[in-house]
């Protein structure tokens, strides 16, 4: 749901994901789940294209690092076979990884911008 009257802020906060747009009412950026700065309603496509890139590529290849040193750096730890400053360097560059990632969505453009 988008909206950016005083008429939408129960729409919004009823909906799955919630847009309000920057020019609005301060009660519907109150209530939604995103906010656009601009009154572009083409800003709409390039929240979402970044949401989804956000979702593919980066919390993906988190959730698979993360997967991977918990179920084999871990006990491997426990047991004596891998050493823990192994394991932890691994869980540090984990962190280092989603640093990373976060500073690569933000050098992403929106769409708009690559036209102009």
């Amino acid at each position: 749901m988008v909206g950016d009257g005083i008429n939408d802020p129960r729409a919004l906060a009823g909906a799955d994901v919630g847009i309000a747009m920057g020019t609005g009412a301060e009660l519907v950026m109150h209530t939604a789940g995103i906010i656009l700065m601009r009154g572009d309603p083409q800003s709409i496509g390039d929240a979402i294209a970044v949401s989804c890139a956000t979702y593919n590529n980066k919390i993906r290849q988190r959730l698979l690092w993360a997967f991977i040193v918990n179920t084999v750096g871990m006990p491997e730890a426990a047991l004596g076979i891998l050493s823990p400053m192994i394991t932890g360097a691994a869980m540090a560059l984990s962190s280092v990884c989603v640093v990373l990632n976060a500073l690569l969505l933000r050098r992403r453009r929106p769409a708009a911008n690559a036209r102009a």
